[in-house]
């Protein structure tokens, strides 16, 4: 199975076990002493391995309410990636255009997956709402907000199958009640950075 497909099985399975509770882990889970806010130690199980000294892995954190401009879609796992940047760049020159400034980082926020892709929205947040509201498929809506768990991701998004695994295994051994979908904020820009070397912050909103 490729990489791209076990990453759709794992994303799946996340969402499944964020909604039923149900286990999708294949590796052992984390040690029960482990803190949450760092990384595993050394040779430590499943946490990704090129986690630096200092990640978050499990951190509890608080979302704030923001307002995000955004662009729904729907891609499938081969072009899962490819079909993120172009609707960062749809709304960067959409943003360009009309002298908007974003707030922060580009966001993704899952809301439904399959083994066969996602719906999405690709998003930027913004300080305050845009005077001119736009029109057709970009919009202004709520970011999620409140409680949630912080996980890094370090490396290409095809490799992301190891940090979603890692984080089903996390959340089956905490046994944490988590809300049916996730937000990946992107640290390096998606637009300009080295897809090998992305670091993505992952939160998983939980009840």
């Amino acid at each position: 199975m490729s990489v791209i497909r076990r990453a759709a099985s794992l994303l799946a399975g996340l969402l499944l076990a964020l909604t039923a509770g149900l286990a999708a882990a294949q590796q052992p889970a984390p040690p029960a002493d482990k803190p949450a806010e760092q990384m595993p130690a050394p040779g430590a199980e499943p946490s990704p391995t090129q986690l630096k000294p200092g990640d978050a892995f499990g951190l509890e954190v608080q979302l704030p309410e923001r307002t995000m401009l955004y662009l729904k879609g729907h891609t499938n796992w081969d072009t899962a990636f490819d079909t993120l940047v172009e609707s960062f760049r749809t709304l960067k020159s959409y943003m360009d255009k009309e002298g908007i400034k974003a707030a922060g980082p580009a966001m993704a926020v899952y809301t439904q997956t399959d083994e066969t892709g996602f719906n999405f929205q690709a998003a930027y947040p913004l300080a305050q709402v845009p005077a001119n509201p736009p029109k057709g498929d970009i919009a202004v809506g709520q970011a999620p907000s409140g409680k949630a768990l912080k996980f890094v991701h370090r490396g290409s998004y095809d490799a992301m199958d190891t940090t979603y695994e890692a984080i089903t295994n996390y959340l089956d051994d905490k046994q944490l009640d988590a809300k049916d979908l996730f937000v990946e904020e992107y640290t390096t820009d998606p637009l300009t950075s080295n897809q090998d070397k992305l670091v993505i912050d992952v939160f998983v909103p939980v009840k």
